[in-house]
C-alpha cells in the first residue's frame, strides 16, 4: 500500500473555501481509480493546517490522478488559498495494528 501525506495550511478566511471544494470532490477522488483511502485531518492546536492521507494501490495510480483533469481541477483552487507551501510526503505503509 502507497501512502500520500499532504500538509496544508490555509489563512483563517480561506478555510472555509477549503472545506467546501474538499466537500464536492471527496468522493470523486475517494473513487478515482487506485484510491483506496482518503482523509482529511485538521490540527488540533493550529486550526488553519490540514493533512491529506490518501491510501493507492501503487506510485502509478497517485501519478495517473495527479495528471488527470480532476486534480488540477481541486489543485488549481486548493493552491489560491495556501498561506504557507505545502508539503507531501510519500510512503510505504509497513503495519497497521488493529
Amino acid at each position: 500500500m502507497f501512502v500520500r501525506i499532504v500538509k496544508m495550511s490555509f489563512s483563517e478566511k480561506h478555510i472555509e473555501d477549503f472545506l467546501v471544494n474538499f466537500e464536492e470532490n471527496k468522493s470523486k477522488i475517494r473513487n478515482f481509480k487506485g484510491c483506496r483511502l482518503l482523509e482529511l485531518y485538521q490540527d488540533k492546536t493550529n486550526p488553519n493546517i490540514f493533512f491529506t492521507y490518501s491510501y493507492w494501490e501503487s506510485e502509478n495510480d497517485l501519478e495517473f490522478y495527479r495528471q488527470s483533469e480532476l486534480f488540477k481541477s481541486v489543485w488549481s483552487k486548493t493552491k489560491l488559498l495556501f498561506n504557507e507551501k505545502p508539503e507531501a510526503w510519500s510512503v510505504d505503509k509497513i503495519e497497521t495494528l488493529n
